[in-house]
């Protein structure tokens, strides 16, 4: 095709989660103009471990139609109020990244610099005394709650843990309902354009020969049309983020089951939680350099809560991203755009925006380069920002009980990064950046939880006494955990709203 070309056919390469919340948007959104097909092959694997989210997927599913209970159902869903962080600032340490705001922010003036002020002056109070979410999520409650009851304040923020290739098929059955063709096979051959290097058809083993105008590549690490076919080059970060192995195995299922994530620092990584209405996510992210594969795998199998369902699978991979998402007539989505390890559950949420990016973005009347540049752009900043708040976990360690945590606590970081840990430190501010996912109180959590200790607070704080302060932060801790203690079980919600087959 050429660059002008109107765009009629597209084409997603593979399935799985990337490829189905490809397909599920692009249907909802532009089904009426485009026919698109999706090729995808049973005899190759998926990754498909990608169970923990973050509340953003809440919109996404609305966005698509779908009905949450019966999403649940299907999926062996769960709700997520957070993530629990054991063991990374020092061992035996724990703090939450509960979702949703701490405690009622001022003008000008985020709320962790009023409890900022109170310790200084001896509050023994934790931060978390301040979270609705933290408060629910460590009593296993939970109910849909948008605010709370007789006061001002926001009622609790969720996302969702499921079966990663459950909602695939979910998804599928409403790509097809609604028009998405898919095509079975595995792909033989790739044929580019000679005059300007564009894909222009795929060959299956079967000889079918499927063409396209623009082709989603959702192959996975392997990157079958972005960096197979185009050569598109990828930008290393294991300097930064050193985990390079994953062993992933599921167990039986654990009660009650806790409404949150689980992200356990051991020797040379840290292991996940996962906890699904029929089983248990679990693995073990690790760095080869310092920790073998046999030596991981069973220090994975020794710490289980569960009997294992199977045995564990080891994935690879090297953290980066490719260097242009969206090269000529691909874009990459999922996997096959880069990898970032899932310590913050961002895993499908890149799905989710790689795939909205495209829409806001879609080249109706064929492919121009500035809306590819902005597009790769976006995508640049998103990982960017995303990654260093991953960094952010690995460099604010305070453990020295192996070498893999001291390399990780003296290495180099992005200088965007030192400075954001440089500014809390000095000031207790943090700031958020252009369309930065992760919000101040998300940074202000890991800082807090891992250690970092503001010298300085804002001075609005000072417009309270010390009387109205210790008022203030005891009616808070109060409402939040009154309110939270009265609410159901989050048991008895999966129970009540989306109790899924066994």
């Amino acid at each position: 095709m050429s660059e002008q070309q109107a765009i009629k056919q597209v084409v997603i390469v593979g399935g799985g989660t990337a490829g189905w919340i490809s397909a599920a948007l692009l249907v909802k959104m532009l089904g009426k103009s485009l026919n698109i097909l999706l090729v995808e092959s049973e005899e190759i694997g998926i990754v498909g471990v990608g169970e923990a989210t973050i509340p953003p997927v809440i919109h996404f599913n609305e966005g698509l139609g779908l009905d949450e209970a019966t999403f649940l159902k299907e999926t062996q869903g769960s709700i997520k109020l957070g993530i629990q962080f054991e063991n990374w600032g020092q061992q035996g340490d724990s703090y939450m990244h509960a979702f949703g705001n701490f405690g009622k922010d001022y003008p000008f003036c985020t709320f962790h610099h009023f409890w900022l002020k109170a310790k200084q002056q001896g509050l023994t109070q934790d931060f978390w005394d301040y979270s609705f979410n933290y408060q629910a999520a460590k009593h296993n409650k939970f109910s849909k709650i948008d605010t709370i009851p007789q006061v001002n304040l926001p009622g609790l923020v969720y996302a969702y843990h499921f079966d990663a290739s459950l909602y695939a098929k979910f998804l599928r059955k409403h790509c097809e309902a609604m028009g998405v063709k898919r095509i079975e096979g595995k792909i033989t051959h790739v044929a580019t354009s000679e005059s300007n290097g564009y894909v222009s058809a795929l060959t299956l083993a079967d000889g079918q020969v499927i063409s396209g105008d623009l082709f989603i590549d959702c192959s996975g690490m392997h990157g079958l049309l972005i960096e197979q076919t185009l050569n598109t080059g990828y930008e290393d970060w294991s300097h930064w983020l050193p985990c390079d192995r994953a062993w992933a195995v599921p167990t039986e299922s654990v009660k009650p089951i806790v409404p949150y994530t689980r992200s356990i620092a051991h020797q040379a990584g840290w292991q996940w939680r996962i906890p699904l209405q029929h089983r248990t996510g679990n693995g073990l992210v690790f760095s080869s350099k310092y920790w073998s594969e046999e030596a991981a795998k069973a220090h994975l199998l020794a710490n289980l809560d569960a009997p294992a369902l199977a045995e564990p699978r080891l994935i690879k991979f090297r953290t980066g991203r490719r260097i242009k998402q969206w090269h000529r007539n691909v874009v990459s989505i999922g996997l096959s755009s880069g990898f970032l390890e899932p310590l913050e559950s961002t895993s499908i949420h890149l799905i989710q925006s790689g795939i909205i990016r495209l829409v806001k973005n879609f080249p109706h009347q064929g492919i121009k380069s500035e809306e590819v540049a902005e597009f790769n752009r976006q995508s640049q900043l998103e990982f960017e920002h995303i990654r260093d708040f991953i960094i952010l976990h690995y460099k604010l360690t305070q453990r020295t009980d192996s070498k893999f945590w001291r390399d990780c606590q003296q290495m180099d970081v992005p200088e965007r990064l030192l400075q954001k840990i440089a500014l809390f430190k000095a000031t207790g501010k943090v700031y958020r950046e252009q369309d930065e996912l992760f919000s101040p109180i998300a940074w202000i959590q890991v800082m807090l939880g891992q250690g970092l200790q503001p010298e300085d607070y804002h001075p609005i704080v000072n417009a309270l006494t010390d009387t109205q302060l210790s008022e203030l932060l005891d009616y808070l801790k109060t409402i939040f955990s009154a309110t939270a203690t009265k609410l159901p079980l989050h048991q008895q919600f999966l129970q009540d709203f989306c109790k899924a087959e066994s």
